[in-house]
């Protein structure tokens, strides 16, 4: 046969076969699989997976998953997401093409979800609009609005001298056993009027103090706005490491969407104890107090998707409260010097006023917000003063303890400051409305708590928050609006206060007469 004829006969053959195969339907999906070589404390090692990308959640037996970490020559170090005792050297671990992701949507609020999604409340499943990667590029700077408006706590210590700004990071520290976890629920609590959705993620925490927590916000009605994601103290070190990645991409869902959205990481000292483990495990080089190099980059990747959108990006907020431990009151450590130059400022629980019953124990000198001002509603202006006022009588009371003789003006500092730190008290899960501050701070700055005894001061505050209605309807309205007190309604305040704490004011003792 001539060549020519041959080589059309085998282009008509192979054409031939292309039509019969096109609208073949493969009767399966072509898989990559490997195996397990090793198994530890959490980690797996993986080897025969050779296109496997840096982050790709690898799936096991018995509907286990983990995410592809350390990727060598000849074996992937695996974070497992679950227990790694269902595991043996040889089961068989297949690619899933995709990297970890969360389910989002407006189900989850009011649910008990863990880091991977699933309902650990109860109440049955839950149908889910989209799924979203626990990890996300932060928006870029020209995607964001300055943050100017306020997010109440509900706390007086807060809002008046450390005020928080909505897509603000304000980090909460201090020793074990100091309220840090009761000021986040607080201001939880806070929002049930104020269109904010509530996240609550806890991570390395005893089952009993979340089911604590969760039934609070249930008996106050927060669940209504509220999504609590929990990594369990005995989950594995993955679940730990995944849980506030997870939670902060269900706080980007309802951000995208023009919402505000409150987000608590309680704590990240256990998050950064995981992600210590787990390194050590992979065999990565440990650093300062063993932990990794990149211990910073976790906890920055993480505080930087927090952020207020620009309105062009529909305007929503994401506000980060990041809570760690310290130990012996050491705001030096690693972790804490690391989470302190990565947020917008930090609120500082002393042990020395917990112990003295000074409730919420925030110290006033070491706590300090970097947004200020710029997040206060005008009317907190009328009481700008009071911070500088404690601030004067701490130095003096410190002063005094020396026995020195005390002239009439240091002793006037004193009593005034006495009556400063007894009207910062405040009981647990009672936050109190902005109007309801602003009428206490600001008698207390005027001196109208000055001739009440110390034991008479939560008393007289009562009365206050039990008359509310005396002060009028245009007032109250007024302190929550973006122009400062005028000094009209400043004196009608003062006037109304003045008569209602009166009974409680002390009375001369009159001069015995002379015989």
């Amino acid at each position: 046969m001539p060549s020519n004829d041959l080589n059309k006969s085998i282009k008509s053959i192979f054409s031939r076969l292309d039509e019969s195969i096109k609208d073949f339907d493969y009767p399966f999906t072509p898989r990559e699989v490997g195996y397990v070589t090793g198994v530890a404390t959490g980690i797996v090692k993986v080897s025969g997976l050779p296109g496997a990308g840096f982050e790709e959640l690898l799936k096991f037996p018995g509907n286990l998953f983990g995410i592809a970490y350390n990727i060598d020559k000849d074996e992937i170090g695996t974070i497992l997401l679950g227990e790694d005792t269902l595991l043996n050297a040889g089961d068989q671990v297949e690619r899933t093409g995709r990297v970890m992701d969360i389910p989002v949507g407006d189900a989850l609020i009011g649910r008990v979800i863990n880091p991977i999604g699933e309902p650990i409340d109860g109440k049955g499943e839950i149908a889910y609009n989209e799924r979203l990667p626990i990890e996300r590029p932060a928006h870029a700077i020209m995607d964001r609005s300055p943050v100017n408006t306020p997010l109440q706590t509900g706390l007086k210590v807060i809002d008046a001298l450390i005020p928080i700004g909505r897509g603000q990071r304000e980090l909460i520290l201090g020793d074990r056993q100091t309220g840090k976890t009761a000021i986040a629920i607080d201001t939880i609590l806070n929002q049930h009027d104020k269109k904010v959705l509530c996240i609550y993620c806890a991570i390395g925490q005893r089952a009993s103090a979340v089911a604590k927590v969760v039934a609070n916000l249930q008996a106050k009605g927060a669940m209504e706005y509220t999504v609590v994601v929990v990594a369990e103290g005995n989950n594995s070190a993955g679940l730990k490491y995944i849980a506030p990645y997870a939670a902060t991409s269900i706080g980007e869902y309802f951000m995208e969407q023009g919402r505000d959205v409150l987000i608590i990481y309680d704590d990240l000292t256990a998050h950064a104890r995981s992600y210590r483990e787990l390194s050590l495990l992979l065999k990565r080089p440990p650093g300062r107090e063993a932990f990794p190099g990149d211990i910073f980059y976790i906890h920055s990747r993480l505080l930087e998707r927090a952020t207020h959108l620009s309105k062009a990006l529909k305007g929503g907020s994401l506000t980060a409260l990041p809570v760690i431990e310290t130990e012996a009151q050491d705001i030096s450590a690693y972790i804490p010097t690391n989470l302190i130059s990565i947020t917008d400022g930090q609120i500082y629980l002393s042990p020395t006023l917990f112990e003295s019953g000074i409730l919420p124990a925030v110290d006033v000198g070491k706590s300090v917000s970097r947004v200020g001002g710029n997040a206060q509603l005008p009317a907190f202006r009328s009481i700008s003063d009071l911070k500088l006022q404690y601030s004067q009588f701490e130095e003096l009371e410190s002063f005094a303890r020396f026995g020195t003789r005390l002239d009439e003006n240091t002793q006037k500092t004193i009593n005034h400051g006495n009556r400063i730190r007894e009207c910062l008290k405040q009981n647990e899960l009672t936050p109190l409305s902005v109007p309801e501050q602003i009428i206490i701070l600001l008698s207390l700055t005027s001196g109208l708590f000055d001739d009440i005894i110390i034991e008479k001061i939560q008393d007289a505050e009562t009365a206050l928050l039990s008359n509310m209605n005396k002060f009028s309807a245009e007032i109250l309205k007024g302190l929550l609006s973006d122009k400062p007190l005028n000094d009209q309604d400043h004196d009608a305040i003062l006037k109304i206060a003045g008569e209602l704490i009166a009974p409680f004011k002390e009375k001369p003792v009159p001069a015995q007469s002379q015989t």
